[in-house]
This record gives C-alpha cells, structure tokens and sequence, in this order.
C-alpha cells in the first residue's frame, strides 16, 4: 500500500507506505504512547475540542528532529492551553521524555509510535525502507478535521514552521 509520490532522504528515493492524509479529511484514529511517571496513552479522543498540531520527526536522536521539536516548542509557549501540541516518533517514550528534559520542551507533548507503527500508517508517513515516519507536520481543527498537512519531501530538511503556525493560528 505505498503511495504515489516519493520523498527522498539524503537524496535517496523512498517509498511511504499507507494512504496520503489530505486537507478535509479527518484525522485517523490512533493510539500513542507517551511518558508521564509511568506508560499512558494518547489517542485522537484526547485530542478533542481543541486546534492540534502534530509534528512528525523520525528521531528526536537527530538534529534536524531537535531543531523542528525545539523550534514548535518555542513559537506555540505563546498559545498556552489553547491548542494540543504533540510531537510524534518511533523513538521509545523513555527516550523521548529524557529529550523534553534536557531541552526544557514544555509546551509540545511527544508521543511514541513505537510498538507497530499504527500511527505511521494510518496518517501515512511510514518509510518503509526505515521503519520510521517522514518529517512531515499536520494541522487539526477542534472537531479533528485536517485544515494543514505537509510532507516534506527531502527528510533532512526543515519544514515550513511559518505556514504551519499560520494554520494553527487560523484554525484557533
């Protein structure tokens, strides 16, 4: 079930697997896991009644996945509660945690699809000669609708931060 289209990483052809999420469509269901004192979960139902951003990184081990998480943190402490804000990766939620940390993230949850890569699937921006997910950023609406999506299409590359703030600023 690859998709049409490919995204590159380092210049290399890659193939993402499940089908496209595009604007006006509603979000997939979903079930993340995340550290907060011990396991939790998240799913698309904790979500609710609020604009979301989703921003997807392969790896918070990377610097570019740093630079976009820190990057999201910083522009939406000025939101507050106003909106969800989720970081997702395949990175473990114990990694994760130590990362929010270390860095001082705050205003941005992560959330782990680590187990089965359902989530990866399911919003399509699972690499599937990587197992990992596609840098790629999503906007909600309250009622989960998609009103922003964006895949970007070299994986070491940053995405659009401004477009997708604007969006959720809109979508607010």
């Amino acid at each position: 079930m690859a998709q049409s289209g490919v995204i590159t990483f380092k210049g290399a052809p890659m193939t993402l697997l499940g089908d496209a999420l595009n604007v006006g469509a509603p979000a997939p269901e979903f079930t993340l896991h995340y550290f907060d004192g011990g396991l939790k979960t998240l799913t698309k139902q904790d979500l609710a009644g609020k604009p979301t951003i989703v921003s997807v990184v392969p790896s918070l081990d990377t610097g570019v996945c740093q630079i976009q998480t820190k990057k999201f943190n910083q522009e939406l402490a000025a939101l507050g509660d106003q909106v969800n804000a989720v970081t997702v990766s395949r990175d473990t939620p114990f990694a994760q945690n130590r990362f929010c940390g270390a860095e001082d993230v705050q205003n941005m949850r992560v959330a782990s699809d680590y187990q089965a890569g359902e989530f990866g699937l399911a919003w399509g921006v699972m690499i599937d000669e990587l197992k990992l997910h596609t840098r790629s950023v999503f906007v909600l609406d309250s009622s989960g609708s998609v009103v922003y999506a964006e895949i970007v299409p070299e994986v070491t590359s940053e995405p659009n931060y401004d477009a997708a703030l604007a969006a959720l600023k809109q979508a607010s």
